[in-house]
């Protein structure tokens, strides 16, 4: 039996009924879908000393209760289906948390920030999702990796991100996890990986995360909304954690995460963002026949 440890976060003392959508702000927003998951609770990470999350890899902390899930997504943002997601997201009233590629966010800031402005968590994904165990990967390249991509996130968002990471590959370097906790970054590994990015149709993911579920009971889900079959998944992957009565847990940091100047400068260099036009394509490209 998975033992709760509440000393690494405050839960919220208001749970939030299906039909409601918890902002990140704390207010809550109406929601026209009354079949809708909704969010049953948020909770508040507090990341001092960089505490580990998800049974795959870190046993200590244990916050989800029977039938809660919470819904994490990998790799973006990326066209099509990131904004996919985030519709499904929106039409069933429920948030979920996002661990950004730091190159991806330079590519397509404006998708990044529909994530933050829907109210969904935002964490990073190192720079480039180079695997930090490599053996031929020296200790700076990985700190740099882990670094660029907090900055190039932060830089993207225009605001700072959440002070949460997930390894690529869930490779767990044990002195990247030192460094990490001395950072005050929380990491988040899984109870229930989809192996999404294998399925070649939308029932497979499904039926993965769904017999997983029914296995455990409760859990924290990895998906990639890099992948076109996840967005395609989505929502009836959700209408059947509704129908199955499973719960959504949506969460947030106590503080944001604060960005090394150094490496805010290089992610500036290496992606040339200063000369970059941040305008929206459609100001910039027109059809005119």
């Amino acid at each position: 039996m998975r033992t709760s440890f509440a000393c690494v976060l405050f839960v919220s003392a208001s749970l939030l009924s299906a039909p409601a959508i918890a902002q990140t702000a704390g207010t809550a927003a109406k929601c026209d879908n009354p079949n809708a998951l909704g969010i049953s609770r948020l909770v508040e990470i507090d990341t001092t000393g960089g505490p580990g999350f998800g049974f795959e890899h870190f046993k200590q902390h244990d916050f989800l209760r029977a039938n809660e899930v919470l819904l994490t997504f990998d790799d973006g943002p990326w066209p099509v289906n990131t904004p996919a997601v985030l519709k499904a997201l929106a039409e069933h009233c429920t948030k979920a948390t996002f661990f950004i590629v730091g190159k991806h966010a330079t590519y397509h800031p404006e998708i990044l920030k529909q994530v933050y402005d829907a109210g969904h968590t935002v964490g990073s994904h190192t720079w480039s999702h180079q695997n930090l165990n490599r053996k031929s990967m020296t200790p700076e390249q990985a700190k740099a990796e882990i670094e660029k991509g907090i900055s190039a996130v932060s830089f993207a968002l225009g605001a700072p991100a959440a002070p949460f990471f997930r390894f690529p590959a869930l490779q767990h370097p044990p002195e990247l996890v030192t460094y990490l906790g001395e950072r005050n970054v929380a990491m988040f590994s899984t109870d229930l990986d989809s192996f999404d990015f294998r399925a070649r149709k939308p029932e497979q993911v499904i039926n993965t995360i769904m017999a997983k579920l029914k296995k455990f009971g409760k859990g924290i889900v990895l998906m990639h909304d890099f992948q076109h079959v996840t967005a395609e998944a989505l929502p009836e992957l959700l209408n059947q954690l509704k129908a199955n009565g499973y719960k959504i847990v949506h969460m947030r940091a106590k503080d944001t995460v604060k960005t090394i100047a150094a490496y805010d400068e290089a992610i500036k260099k290496e992606a040339k963002l200063p000369t970059v036009s941040q305008r929206p394509t459609a100001s910039v490209v027109r059809t005119v026949d």
